[in-house]
């Protein structure tokens, strides 16, 4: 197998055999670069950031579950406790704002509320009512929001 490409080796004049050692090492040099160093460059250059991306949700994760253990060793809240609480926090946003209590849901229609106040409200009925929002239909205008969001209180504050 070798014999026929020696003796062709051995016809190619010296400038041809140059072109073909040129070529093989060019050859060589790219398998090198497409199966050695090419996806170790794009895992150097593309891990920090997926790195950096991972441990930021992992952060995210153990705030969350951090908040879950501290909202499951909080002692239950009564029905009564869980509608006050509810009230009070809604009574703090003003005119802007309805709240519907129908069993174990409450629906808060909002008009122009800034979304600050309704993310401080909703942190506030999740830990003093216990509620958790279920359906929100909210709507931006320049005023701030507009539109529901509905909260499940716990099955305790059912009247």
């Amino acid at each position: 197998m070798l014999l026929p490409l020696q003796t062709r080796w051995a016809t190619l004049a010296p400038r041809e055999q140059t072109l073909v050692r040129l070529a093989g090492a060019v050859v060589l040099l790219g398998l090198l670069w497409f199966v050695g160093l090419q996806p170790a460059w794009r895992t150097w250059r593309e891990v920090p950031p997926q790195r950096e991306a991972l441990e930021a949700q992992f952060l995210g994760m153990q705030r969350l579950a951090a908040e879950a253990r501290e909202l499951k060793a909080q002692p239950a809240v009564s029905g009564e406790q869980s509608r006050l609480a509810l009230k009070a926090a809604t009574d703090r946003l003003g005119s802007k704002v309805k709240l519907n209590v129908v069993a174990d849901r409450a629906t808060l229609n909002v008009t122009d509320l800034s979304p600050a106040a309704l993310t401080g409200w909703l942190a506030e009925v999740r830990s003093g009512a216990r509620a958790r929002p279920i359906d929100m239909q909210l709507s931006r205008s320049q005023a701030g929001l507009s539109g529901q969001v509905v909260v499940s209180l716990p099955a305790s504050a059912a009247p």
